[in-house]
């Protein structure tokens, strides 16, 4: 068991102007732009909707240039501290429109340290063809088209409708403004028109600040120098790293800090991949097979539970260039040489079930391939297909930035993209937009390698880029934050980032230091023993236990009469269609750089179609072969049917795909229209097979026995061993286990909540002597989804849509978290709770919808018992320190008055 380092107890900081817009923010007296919300102008011309947090820091940029209180403050340099991958660059956009409406900027310089960063921004800034763009094409304000357009210098005379942005590193700038040359960008240009700065990285920007010294010709002179050569002239800095512990960044920044959104935020608001360590004494060959099997596992068990196409991508991360290319070689041969019985070999070897230290994870992937051990050899040929030299890219060739594979770097998560694994140095811990990445394996030069500071630095902040969530599609709908519930589901192998490293003593220290210095939340991938959580001795004597029930409604199935055609399945089978053509079909003989660069401006193909192309394209997915298709279709007669008006119907469509703009329609082969159909049809699969079980909820109440359906169960904590000092003392969704043997009012002995439930829990057991005034049985259940999580009663045990026309359909049902039940002889109170973390809000506002309807609906509700003054009911969602009045309904609903205990907090009309 390793140690944790200690974490250095970190000086509290205050920062002058976020301390100043945070109390500006919450006054009502003195903010005369109280409500401000982001502009339409903006939100509309997004590619993206900005996140709460983005919003925020709209808003506070907002108050610094327009609000009375900040008119005499120094309001032209200004830094957003926000984390890797939350969004910076997004915002920096948006921010571009608002200086042009607002306030009449033209002109505006990106700047940044590194080339790879630049090109990246260049595409998400000036380049509508690239699907990186940033903004909508096109872009319009109060009606007027406006281009953006990137220059090397700016015009003497700007036209109207045009943003002109110079993107160039701060090298170029630098050399341009002290360097006399010709066609570049002397001190005088920036003179003649206010010019907005964005600075990207500005971590970089300090280096005669750090060094106290002046440098001319540094980068920090360079910015100040074009800030102060107008007056109108502003600086945007954004970085994700500020070393404010530091006296002298300190003293520059402490009025500066316009918006802070730290990575530990960032984490835990679910907007990240879960971070686990796989940490071995293997050799680099075998650590390179087990990231091999994991990440084959994760694409196939995407593919088998979800039918989502899953790419995960693995980096192989090396302390040296001639390191890497010989691991890539390396990694070559093993693919190559791959057999069925290697691969069972090395699982024998290695699967260490019984050692308590071994890594969960893969000890569920071995037991996949196990499991399937038949089909083994099917599976080892698709490995090597997935894993050949044409879909490995090697990040440290010289002239990266020239070639495309740059492009491909950065295009990583498009289907289009076959690339599956990545070697590199240091050349991507900046700047590297990878969402998809789900395994970084570090290639150790010995087996003993420690680690220095600056390296695991380096691996911690690579770790941290990597983490970002990937919003890949499920049931129809992509999710930008965490799907799955940290501490029980299976799926978690889809939101888990996993850093496989060695197993030595001081090179982890080292790492778990650098990681808890940038409270980056993680922990080692081993043994999580589950908890037992017991209902206690003492409820199952009473009454209640023995006679009492708890309610949920009831649904009933569609029938099959009801799939009479495809439309009913959510398809829509009357309107052309368009697909992204993935180039499967050319994987092999089409070269891959040309692939990549052909991507950045695209073109719609028409596609031909006929009965025969239709009739192979449906022979090659067993899902079409008639027997498996009528089980989802029960109306359907013949196959030659499927094809008719009511199902498929493309013969009155057209069927069109994206492809590179240099392939025209007769370069397509037979094999890539029969590629580009075939794709369409597994989306249709998808959906038929999403769209066939189709429960409808009901206003009829059926109940369970509480002694038999609230059982004992057993969950696991997660465990985190870095970053978690910050976390566990405020996030809000932080897990852990909560004792409550000696509480009577609560079922269960323990409960491993949150940190927000738990609140709740505390809030409702300081009103527990008022409701015992009205009600002789005053009890709170937690229904937690591993009480029958492999039995048909869990789902018994949620409430399912009964509105005929809700705000937004949704025919999954859902279990609210906590039941409080409240009875006496003459009345029998059901009342449904759910906490919610304010980033799950807007999500899951359905759930809420629900619960109020339940309400709305008392008099219109049935129940299979008679049952004297049995009620249902639902209350808002309980947030953090009750933001939404949810226990002031709960007073109402139960006494028919608030509770007498309400806290002046919990009276504030507003989310903590």
């Amino acid at each position: 068991m390793m140690s944790l380092a200690k974490k250095k107890t970190a000086t509290k900081v205050t920062l002058s102007l976020l301390e100043a817009l945070k109390k500006f923010d919450q006054s009502y007296l003195d903010n005369e732009f109280l409500g401000y919300k982001t502009p339409a102008y903006i939100v509309d011309n997004m590619k993206h909707r900005f996140r709460a947090y983005q919003n925020d820091a709209m808003r506070y940029y907002h108050y610094v240039r327009q609000a009375k209180a900040f008119k005499y403050r120094q309001n032209n340099h200004v830094l957003f501290n926000m984390a890797t991958g939350s969004g910076k660059t997004d915002l920096m956009a948006g921010l571009v429109l608002y200086l042009y409406h607002e306030l009449g900027y033209q002109q505006f310089v990106f700047t940044v340290n590194t080339t790879s960063v630049l090109k990246k921004t260049i595409d998400n800034l000036t380049n509508p063809s690239s699907s990186k763009y940033l903004y909508q094409v096109p872009l319009e304000i109060d009606g007027q088209r406006v281009r953006i357009e990137p220059v090397k210098q700016f015009p003497a005379t700007p036209r109207k409708n045009v943003i002109y942005i110079k993107l160039d590193t701060i090298q170029g700038i630098a050399s341009d403004l002290f360097t006399q040359k010709e066609n570049t960008m002397g001190l005088s240009e920036y003179k003649k028109h206010k010019t907005a700065i964005l600075a990207d990285e500005a971590h970089h920007y300090s280096a005669s600040t750090k060094a106290e010294k002046e440098d001319e010709k540094s980068w920090e002179r360079t910015i100040d120098l074009i800030l102060k050569s107008h007056e109108d002239n502003c600086l945007l800095e954004f970085t994700a790293t500020i070393d404010l512990d530091n006296k002298q960044v300190f003293d520059k920044y402490q009025d500066k800090v316009l918006y802070q959104y730290a990575l530990d935020r960032y984490i835990r608001d679910g907007y990240s991949k879960n971070i686990r360590r796989i940490q071995s004494s293997n050799t680099d060959r075998d650590n390179m097979m087990n990231a091999i099997l994991l990440s084959e596992f994760r694409r196939r068990y995407a593919l088998e539970m979800y039918g989502i196409p899953f790419k995960p991508v693995i980096l192989f991360k090396s302390p040296r260039v001639a390191d890497s290319l010989a691991a890539e070689e390396k990694f070559h041969e093993l693919i190559e040489n791959l057999s069925a019985d290697q691969v069972r070999s090395f699982i024998q070897i290695n699967n260490n079930e019984t050692t308590e230290e071994f890594s969960e994870t893969l000890s569920r992937t071995y037991s996949y391939y196990l499991k399937n051990e038949e089909e083994l050899g099917e599976i080892v040929r698709e490995m090597k297909r997935q894993f050949s030299r044409q879909r490995v890219i090697n990040a440290n060739t010289t002239n990266l930035l020239e070639n495309d594979q740059y492009q491909a770097l950065n295009t990583l998560e498009s289907p289009s993209n076959l690339y599956r694994v990545v070697f590199a140095v240091a050349k991507l811990t900046e700047g590297w937009d990878v969402l998809n990445l789900y395994d970084i394996v570090r290639i150790s030069d010995t087996p003993s390698a420690k680690g220095t500071k600056t390296s695991t630095n380096s691996e911690a902040q690579l770790i941290g880029r990597g983490a970002r969530y990937y919003p890949f599609v499920l049931e129809g709908k992509k999710s930008y934050t965490r799907r799955f519930e940290e501490a029980s589901r299976d799926n978690l192998i889809l939101e888990t980032l996993h850093y496989h490293t060695i197993n030595e003593p001081q090179y982890l220290k080292n790492l778990v230091a650098s990681l808890d210095a940038m409270d980056l939340p993680t922990g080692e991938d081993k043994k999580n023993p589950p908890i037992a959580i017991k209902v206690k001795p003492s409820f199952k004597k009473t009454k209640l236990y023995q006679e009492g029930a708890i309610y949920y409604n009831q649904v009933v199935e569609v029938s099959d009469d009801y799939y009479d055609n495809l439309s009913k399945y959510g398809i829509d089978n009357t309107s052309d269609i368009t697909i992204e053509w993935k180039l499967a079909t050319r994987e092999l003989n089409y070269a891959a750089k040309s692939l990549n660069k052909d991507y950045e401006e695209v073109r719609l193909l028409a596609i031909e179609v006929d009965d025969r192309l239709i009739y192979k394209a449906l022979n090659k997915n067993s899902f079409f072969h008639f027997d498996r298709l009528k089980q989802y279709l029960p109306l359907l007669k013949t196959r030659e049917e499927f094809l008719g008006e009511k199902w498929l119907n493309l013969s009155a469509r057209t069927l069109r795909a994206t492809a590179p703009k240099t392939i025209r329609k007769e370069d397509l082969t037979p094999e890539d229209r029969l590629g580009i159909l075939s794709t369409y049809l597994l989306e249709v699969e998808k959906k038929i097979r999403s769209g066939y079980r189709k429960a409808i909820g009901t206003n009829k109440f059926e109940g369970f026995a509480i002694k038999e359906y609230v059982a004992d169960y057993n969950k696991r904590v997660p465990n985190y061993d870095t970053g978690k000092m910050k976390l566990m003392a405020s996030a809000p969704q932080q897990v852990r286990r909560q004792t409550y043997a000696n509480e009577d009012f609560f079922v269960y002995d323990s409960a491993i909540i949150n940190q927000t439930e738990a609140q709740l829990v505390d809030r409702i057991k300081e009103r527990v002597q008022e409701l015992l005034a009205v009600y002789d049985q005053v009890y709170l259940i937690r229904m937690d989804e591993n009480m029958h999580r492999e039995s048909a009663k869990n789902e018994k045990l949620k409430l399912y849509q009964f509105d005929a026309h809700p705000r937004e359909v949704h025919y999954e049902a859902f279990q609210p978290d906590f039941i409080l039940l409240l009875a006496n002889e003459d009345s029998y109170l059901q009342i449904f709770i759910e906490p919610k973390g304010i980033n799950l809000l807007e999500k899951d506002q359905w759930k809420e919808d629900l619960l109020l309807f339940i309400n709305e609906q008392e008099g219109e509700l049935v129940f299979e018992d008679q049952i004297n003054g049995l009620r249902i009911k639902g209350v808002r969602f309980y947030t953090m320190n009750d933001g939404r009045h949810s226990l002031k309904q709960l007073g109402e609903i139960a006494l028919g008055k608030t509770f007498e205990g309400l806290t002046y907090q919990e009276e504030l009309n507003f989310d903590q």
